[in-house]
């Protein structure tokens, strides 16, 4: 291969600056992808061990139910104001108090004794680990690059199918020393990550806005116009409060925030069935044993990770809309259809693992980066973080569901209203915006 000749290559320091920052965004993949294998590992280990730990503390179904109804009562406020946060103390700091959060609590479940101990301990755990969520799809999307931007959050969103798998894995390894050991299996490489963090910069868009504020607020119109030509703000609406931003004003971001809105509603209440209660299913209702029902998330999410990246990379072609609403169309039909199979044979394994990447891969690895897509940097925490709890209140309307008409309804109705009917709601991806890829943030909302 001839070499680049002297006069064509870039300057020595542009090119070292370059190369460091390749190396910085492949360091930020890493600890976003621990940080959320880390924290779906903790969020999936208690739906493992829910059998456990209801014969433990002897708890009725209802209970198992109440206590999934108050740890996603927990995740939506806690992820409601991490929202707000990122847009008002930074990214950043939101995503290290964060995990120190679910580290802290996740070592606590160890110590419970009783049936609200384990219920305020696994309420704070869950609600900072999932609040994990709403910042790296923000904090990360703001620092890829445009080409690539989809795909590479894909790879970070694929932490949950590993943390799925992690979970599984520990999960029969330590099972037989009891529930509360197989928590403390986490903690370590949790404050490993939280270390690792403490190198991360804030993200340079954030930083910008704050400038622009500052510049906005003294009335140095100068500066405000330099700093335009790096990444374009909305002026007007950059001095209001980030909420009022997203629900006040009609027009674009109005009409994204609120059909994003219903459509995660939708998906995250009919998730409970297939994604929180599972094991509970398979062990009671479908004969199973807890350790089948562990191998089959084990198989599923070990194999998930790659239809993340499917997603991902699916939605760099075609747009990630376009992911969602295929996504989305399958479903309700797949779920339906989980009603009518039963035993152990190849069938339901087959059908399960279909059902989990639809609610899982395909459409997290187009799903997020979509979000982080749709609305301008000043008010892009807030937005996420308004999703994130919108994900905790679905979690809230499908747990609830499934509490009030297991006792009275049944199983097959429970299964039918949650997993099925609550799904339909999906199609309502086809109204979404369009959003072309490999454009730049700016370009697409300011």
């Amino acid at each position: 291969m001839a070499d680049v000749p002297l006069e064509r290559r870039a300057p020595l320091g542009e090119r070292v600056r370059e190369a460091t920052q390749n190396y910085y965004l492949v360091y930020l993949l890493i600890l976003a992808l621990a940080g959320w294998t880390l924290s779906s590992y903790d969020f999936n280990l208690l739906v493992l061990t829910f059998p456990n730990i209801a014969a433990d503390l002897h708890l009725s179904a209802s209970f198992v139910g109440l206590l999934g109804f108050l740890i996603y009562v927990s995740m939506f406020v806690i992820t409601l104001f991490t929202g707000y946060g990122m847009d008002t103390m930074g990214r950043k700091f939101m995503w290290q108090w964060c995990l120190v959060g679910t580290a802290i609590f996740t070592g606590l479940t160890y110590f419970v004794q009783n049936y609200w101990e384990l219920a305020v301990v696994r309420c704070l755990a869950s609600g900072f680990a999932i609040a994990e969520l709403a910042i790296a799809v923000t904090l990360v999307n703001e620092q890829m690059p445009a080409r690539v931007r989809g795909f590479l959050y894909s790879v970070v969103q694929g932490g949950w199918p590993l943390g799925v798998f992690l979970a599984s894995a520990i999960y029969l390894f330590a099972i037989h020393w009891g529930w509360r050991v197989v928590f403390l299996f986490g903690l370590i490489p949790l404050i490993a990550v939280i270390i690792g963090r403490f190198f991360i910069r804030e993200s340079d868009r954030f930083t910008h806005l704050q400038e622009v504020k500052r510049a906005v607020h003294s009335g140095n119109r100068e500066l405000v116009s330099q700093l335009l030509r790096q990444y374009d703000v909305d002026i007007e609406e950059v001095q209001r409060i980030t909420v009022r931003q997203l629900f006040d004003t009609a027009g674009a971001v109005r009409r994204q925030i609120s059909l994003l809105t219903i459509v995660w509603l939708s998906y995250a209440s009919s998730w409970v069935a297939t994604n929180v209660y599972i094991t509970y299913w398979l062990v009671h209702y479908k004969g199973w044993s807890a350790t089948e029902a562990g191998s089959l998330l084990l198989v599923s999410s070990g194999i998930g990770y790659f239809f993340y990246l499917l997603g991902g990379l699916v939605g760099e072609v075609f747009g990630r809309r376009e992911v969602l609403i295929v996504t989305g169309a399958v479903t309700a039909p797949l779920n339906l259809l989980f009603l009518f199979v039963s035993g152990h044979g190849w069938e339901l394994w087959l059908l399960y693992f279909f059902i989990y990447q639809a609610t899982n891969g395909t459409w997290s690895g187009a799903g997020y980066a979509y979000w982080a897509e749709s609305f301008p940097t000043r008010v892009r925490g807030t937005a996420v973080g308004w999703l994130g709890a919108m994900f905790a209140l679905g979690l809230i309307i499908g747990t609830g569901l499934w509490t009030i008409f297991i006792g009275t309804v049944g199983p097959f109705g429970t299964w039918l209203i949650v997993g099925v009917g609550l799904a339909v709601g999906e199609y309502l991806t086809i109204f979404l915006r369009r959003i072309p890829p490999h454009q730049e943030l700016e370009a697409i909302a300011t």
